[in-house]
């Protein structure tokens, strides 16, 4: 491909970002703090996520915070179509005639070029890199072998609620509690997809579509896609319920569980799905057990489901699980699983930041009636004593107060200041 084209496209793209930070309100994101010092020699920082999850706004508020003078491109562009290897040189040498000398260099999507893990790790060498990608599997190929680990990666989720809140509540101001709760009641409504903001609950179906058709069907070239289709629509549909691979090979008439298998690996690698393993001490029956299937986005869950009727205590729940996925992107050691006995006690979530539970969470909207609240209590003290795990809690809609059930304490906490808490 010719320079100038290179330098008109990257001028464009360029020009296209700039107008959506001058003209659009840019929702400033969590965890910029993190990253940053990865960044202070030249490295790779590998920032994944789902599709459209504001991984490239991310990248420029981060160029932005380490006042670099930087070069963008974004590979997911038609006009960039048929780029090859040698045509990289051409993108570094448009950058330089554009921009001078740069530091630091963003690559948005490159995995639609063959050999970009060598031009990646060649710049690593001397400029600070920030590489993007809406795949899990974008740094388990060539890059990973080449680096050898010398990069850090970073999971990008849709907006918290933290991330969404216009202001910094007082918590002790019980008009200020108000506030937050009633914009917690709209957040279950809508998306954390930032583009929803904008465009409504129409864009989180065309995000949906494009997970699918561009991330899974023809990332993997997926011979059968009407029945991938509908095992996508089942699994995001049935958000924080279980399921096991050879009940899908049976309701979707699927003869070989692996091809199941596959299917769910490829809508996890798209970040759309992801998967909590039942807790056991045992690898093996951790791998046999079923497990339960959580949502990307509420909005997926509010927009897209089959379900006639919500599910409000699923939806929170599903809230729940993507923050602490989004408390492990800056934590690698903590591991969080699910608990179920053989007598169905069950507790939603098993905190585990190594070798040790950590804490063990029920979510519960409404703990007013009795016998939920006895079911939920029950399981979680039958937990603990298996787990040997003090740290009892309960997630509930507006309940604050630690009380005492067969001498163990349980801590009854609101989502919405569980939700504003920011763990180190």
């Amino acid at each position: 491909m010719e320079i100038e084209i290179l330098k008109r496209i990257i001028t464009s793209q360029r020009e296209e970002f700039e107008k959506i930070f001058r003209e659009a309100y840019i929702i400033q994101r969590e965890n910029l703090d993190y990253v940053k010092p990865f960044l202070s020699h030249p490295n790779i920082l590998a920032i994944l996520g789902v599709r459209r999850s504001g991984k490239s706004v991310f990248s420029i508020l981060l160029a932005n915070e380490l006042k670099e003078n930087f070069g963008y491109i974004n590979f997911d562009d038609e006009r960039l179509i048929g780029l090859k290897t040698e045509d990289l040189d051409r993108v570094l040498q448009a950058f330089y005639e554009l921009y001078g000398e740069i530091k630091l260099i963003i690559l948005d999507e490159p995995q639609n070029v063959d050999g970009w893990e060598l031009f990646a790790n060649r710049l690593r060498r001397t400029k600070k890199v920030v590489i993007s990608g809406s795949n899990s599997n974008l740094l388990s190929g060539e890059l990973a072998t080449r680096l050898t680990g010398r990069y850090i990666d970073f999971t990008l989720y849709p907006l918290s609620f933290r991330e969404i809140l216009n202001f910094k509540p007082d918590i002790y101001l019980t008009e200020d509690i108000a506030k937050v709760q009633n914009q917690l009641d709209c957040y279950f409504k809508e998306s954390g997809f930032p583009e929803f903001r904008k465009f409504g609950s129409k864009i989180v179906e065309n995000i949906y579509q494009d997970i699918i058709n561009k991330d899974c069907l023809n990332r993997y070239n997926i011979k059968n896609k009407k029945t991938f289709k509908e095992l996508s629509r089942y699994l995001t549909s049935n958000f924080s319920s279980e399921f096991t691979y050879s009940k899908l090979s049976n309701i979707f008439n699927i003869k070989d569980v692996h091809t199941v298998k596959n299917y769910v690996d490829y809508l996890k690698e798209a970040f759309i799905i992801f998967i909590i393993d039942r807790f056991s001490p045992k690898l093996k029956q951790q791998v046999i057990s079923p497990k339960k299937v959580y949502t990307v986005d509420h909005g997926i869950c509010n927009f897209l489901s089959f379900k006639l009727s919500k599910d409000l205590g699923k939806l929170i729940e599903n809230v729940v699980c993507i923050e602490l996925l989004r408390r492990k992107s800056t934590n690698s050691s903590l591991e969080i699983y699910y608990w179920k006995d053989y007598q169905q006690n069950e507790v939603d979530f098993v905190v585990k930041p190594g070798p040790k539970v950590k804490a063990l969470i029920q979510v519960c909207w409404d703990i007013s009636e009795y016998k939920t609240k006895e079911r939920e209590i029950k399981s979680l003290i039958k937990a603990s004593k298996e787990l040997k795990c003090k740290n009892l809690i309960i997630i509930n809609r507006d309940k604050e107060v630690e009380e005492k059930f067969n001498g163990e304490k349980i801590k009854f906490i609101p989502l919405w200041k569980w939700l504003m808490e920011i763990e180190k």
